[in-house]
């Protein structure tokens, strides 16, 4: 039956404001809406996932989540909707260092559009960073956010570990942490041999103050850190995002150098619904890939700091 003119479909209902609801997906899709602002040539998406078949590509025993699969060619028609040529694939926490998934996928994305970011732990050995680096790698990360872990001193030993074995590569260490996290060890932070990039405005909260805000833009100010500018519906506590607006502004005009943009594509849920099993799927969270770039826009007008970001910044950061 065909809906009559001008009623909203539950679709149109669903989708919400500037196109974002926190609803789950059944998969992976590529976006709702093409971006009105086109990226500049040489644009980089700076945080997506793939994930592979279950048989093909097992998961850790001990993640938090299972998520539904997201593969290469679905990532390619993102890339194709949002007008990006470049894209960076982040190791996601329920493959633990088993960067297989990861590897495949760089393998097929191919060296002009893609780089990698791997999980890496005491058994990795050097030959397999080389390996690693050989596949397009640039960098580590350090997940403390998924599974709960906001001890300022356990962060501060898995961090120095993580550079301590990457320094000299022209690698860095992504980290996922909470901002209270950030600001005890902003000491810390400015002292690693290597660059640290911030996942997810850095773990800030659009909701009530900031504490730490102040050390984190002290961080910026020195260099001593990248900040992506990724995820807002995981820093937001609306629907469109409106309340993140001043927290990237602020963050682009204190070190626009040193600011990254992601979509975190495909969205992973890593809530359960009480009492499922690990095995139980976690579907993607429904948010249009489109409209957050566009969010980028309206968050930074000026087309020169958007390409600084879209393009120079990961250029230089990942070597592309």
């Amino acid at each position: 039956m065909s809906r009559s003119a001008g009623v909203p479909s539950r679709r149109d209902v669903l989708r919400g404001a500037a196109g974002l609801s926190l609803l789950p997906l059944a998969g992976a899709r590529a976006t709702e809406t093409a971006p009105r602002v086109t990226p500049p040539p040489g644009a980089c998406d700076c945080h997506v996932h793939v994930i592979g078949d279950r048989a093909r590509y097992q998961m850790v025993p001990d993640r938090t989540y299972t998520p539904p699969p997201a593969s290469v060619d679905q990532l390619l028609a993102l890339q194709h909707a949002l007008h990006l040529d470049r894209v960076v694939v982040v190791q996601p926490s329920f493959y633990g260092a088993d960067n297989r998934c990861l590897l495949d996928a760089l393998k097929a994305l191919g060296g002009a559009r893609a780089r990698g970011i791997a999980v890496i732990d005491d058994d990795t050995t050097d030959r397999a960073l080389d390996a690693l680096h050989a596949a397009g790698v640039r960098g580590v990360r350090v997940n403390l956010e998924t599974t709960g872990q906001a001890d300022p001193l356990q962060a501060k030993v898995r961090l120095w570990a993580a550079a301590a074995r990457v320094s000299g590569r022209g690698w860095h260490v992504q980290c996922y942490t909470r901002l209270s996290v950030i600001a005890a060890l902003a000491d810390d932070l400015g002292d690693l041999p290597v660059p640290v990039v911030l996942d997810h405005f850095a773990g800030t909260r659009a909701e009530g103050g900031q504490p730490g805000f102040a050390k984190l833009l002290g961080l910026l100010r020195a260099g001593s850190v990248y900040v992506k500018l990724s995820a807002c519906y995981r820093v937001s506590s609306q629907p469109d995002c409106g309340d993140v607006a001043p927290i990237a502004r602020t963050l682009v005009e204190t070190r626009p150098e040193r600011m990254l943009w992601g979509s975190d594509w495909p969205h992973t849920n890593s809530a359960r619904p009480p009492g499922a099993g690990i095995d139980t799927v976690s579907p993607f969270l429904n948010i249009d890939d489109g409209a957050a770039l566009d969010r980028l826009a309206a968050w930074v007008p000026d087309a020169a700091t958007r390409r600084r970001i879209l393009v120079d910044n990961p250029a230089q950061l990942y070597g592309f």
